[in-house]
């Protein structure tokens, strides 16, 4: 390749990347995570259209694909349990409209135990806080086709960011990458966005969740630290109630990620961080070539 073209294809990149820059910027696409979009499903809504895609993804993934639950329990091809009507249900699509992920957060109905209750024992010294702000993490799944490689998690966290990623790493693509599947773990960022913003937006300054401890690490990695409030169980595989406080996590992404910080609370994000967490990724992939 002459001088000319490699000057050519460089000014071609470049004028991608800005271009790429002010249309999300502008608000067109999701400055973060531009391949899916996130739909809400609220309290009592147990027929919405949204929640029938829910539940068909559940089923899809607890029953056929994981055998966690018998499919035979479930006629309708739905993965249902008595807590989806005290839920808020949350889904990932595809900008083609094809749910890829699903989780909820679950505030149980007064005398109804949180879902980790009926299979964890919290530690005897452990104080939980006020029922009415907290929330339990509950059938959180990715859809098995995006999940990169045999040993992304059903999260659909990849090896490479458990072995190398960190919140620091957690940047815009300076590019349109043909493959919407190596976000990892984004979609899963994604989701988690949403809980916080209803989170923060209701009172809700808590999390419950039942894990597994590698599962917990990655979380920790991305900015969400979870601390163990019991002893492990069996219970389809190793699992560890953890909580969360809100408050904390936000002054940790403060700390370690500006950019990541102020799209969790939907803040403006100043131009000059932009500009910089953006050409740093590009030059880095340009480096690379």
């Amino acid at each position: 390749m002459n001088s000319i073209t490699q000057q050519q294809d460089c000014e071609r990149a470049v004028g991608g990347f800005f271009s790429q820059m002010v249309e999300r910027l502008n608000g067109k696409r999701d400055i973060l995570i531009p391949y899916f979009n996130f739909r809400r499903v609220l309290k009592g809504n147990i027929e919405s259209n949204v929640l029938k895609e829910i539940f068909k993804l559940r089923y899809e993934v607890y029953c056929l694909e994981r055998q966690y639950l018998a499919a035979s329990e479930f006629e309708e091809g739905l993965e249902t349990d008595e807590y989806d009507d005290c839920s808020i249900h949350f889904a990932a699509y595809t900008l083609d409209n094809n749910i890829v992920g699903t989780v909820r957060l679950v505030q149980p109905h007064p005398g109804q135990e949180y879902p980790f209750e009926s299979h964890c024992m919290p530690f005897p010294d452990f104080v939980a806080p006020a029922r009415e702000s907290v929330a339990e993490i509950s059938r959180l799944v990715v859809r098995k086709s995006y999940r990169r490689r045999r040993g992304d998690s059903m999260e659909g966290i990849s090896q490479d960011f458990v072995e190398k990623g960190s919140a620091k790493t957690i940047k815009p693509h300076s590019s349109v990458r043909r493959d919407k599947r190596g976000n990892s773990p984004l979609l899963l960022l994604g989701m988690y966005r949403e809980m916080y913003r209803y989170s923060r937006q209701n009172g809700i300054r808590y999390w419950y969740a039942a894990m597994e401890r590698s599962l917990a690490r990655s979380l920790e990695k991305m900015g969400f630290k979870f601390v163990p409030i019991g002893p492990q169980v069996d219970y389809y595989g190793p699992v560890t109630p953890h909580m969360a406080d809100l408050d904390e996590l936000i002054g940790r992404l403060e700390r370690e990620n500006k950019f990541l910080a102020a799209w969790f609370n939907d803040e403006p994000i100043p131009f000059w961080i932009m500009v910089k967490t953006m050409a740093g990724n590009f030059l880095g992939g340009l480096r690379k070539k």
